[in-house]
């Protein structure tokens, strides 16, 4: 057993994702606007699907906790991801990248989070194991990143600074072309990577807490994340025109942040269940995507 599985299972799991991204890469994203909006949701739904059965497959190997602990996971990685994609649309919307170009920056996007998830669970979890007062430290932040999460609008430029910085260096030179969209050279495609890996950062250091929360096991709380990040790519597509509807989802993610800090922070006090957890966690994201299509925006003056 090497963190939490067999190395079969190490194995078995990368080649599944190695196939994954390939398939990504060179069939789905060919053909017409339609055909590519039709892969992107058929991408979506099939992955979601195959979480659901990798969630089985656990449940039959393992036994049912580790399987509803991974679904409970995917949940959480997969609904704060949400609240990503909405600096992503801003971040492109601002650059005026063409769909090719987006298509790009989030693979490479999606390769480096990889890499970056694996090592903040390594450390996340060693830290837990070796430290019982990081668990309070984990619990305290989710709290504070729940409230900033209660004040924050999504579709607001939070990074003014940045923005700025990337149009001079990406848009130079297009301002008057008229074009709907741009290609990146590589010195501009550099930057906007990095200010992809830099905005997965600071989503990573809430939901990696918030999944540890759930469990302990590097297993499922890495294969989890990377299940969430193979479909931020082909969600972001189906998305990018329904996001501005889900303007109370931000509300919904915050108490799913809350819970999970205060689960942490009084674990040794009260142990909950985590198909309670499973449950909370469904019926938040439920009950404020519901309101955002009940609930009228209001207007200003």
């Amino acid at each position: 057993m090497i963190a939490g599985a067999s190395i079969p299972y190490w194995i078995g799991f990368h080649v599944l994702v190695a196939v994954l991204l390939i398939v990504d890469l060179a069939v789905l994203h060919r053909g017409s606007h339609s055909t590519k909006m039709r892969n992107a949701w058929a991408w979506t739904i099939f992955l979601a699907t195959l979480a659901c059965g990798f969630a089985l497959f656990l449940s039959k190997t393992q036994g049912r906790q580790p399987g509803l602990e991974f679904f409970s996971g995917y949940l959480i990685e997969g609904s704060l991801s949400v609240d990503n994609l909405f600096v992503f649309l801003l971040m492109f919307r601002s650059l005026r990248l063409d769909a090719e170009e987006q298509h790009r920056v989030l693979l490479w996007g999606i390769l480096g989070a990889i890499v970056m998830r694996a090592v903040f669970i390594a450390v996340g979890v060693s830290l837990l194991n070796r430290f019982a007062w990081v668990e309070y430290v984990f619990g305290t932040f989710l709290l504070v990143a729940a409230i900033r999460l209660l004040r924050h609008k999504p579709g607001d430029d939070s990074s003014p600074g940045l923005m700025s910085w990337l149009q001079r260096r990406c848009l130079r030179g297009v301002h008057d072309s008229g074009e709907a969209g741009i290609k990146l050279g590589m010195p501009a495609f550099f930057f906007v990577i990095l200010a992809v890996e830099a905005t997965d950062l600071v989503f990573a250091l809430d939901s990696i807490p918030a999944v540890l929360a759930i469990t302990r096991d590097p297993f499922i709380v890495y294969t989890s994340n990377i299940f969430a990040i193979l479909g931020l790519r082909s969600l972001y597509f189906v998305l990018a025109g329904m996001l501005d509807k889900l303007r109370l989802l931000h509300y919904g993610l915050a108490v799913i942040l809350a819970f999970v800090a205060l689960k942490m922070l009084l674990a040794h006090w009260i142990e909950v269940p985590v198909s309670i957890s499973l449950a909370v966690i469904l019926i938040t994201l439920l009950i404020f995507a519901i309101a955002s299509k009940l609930i009228p925006e209001k207007r200003q003056i």
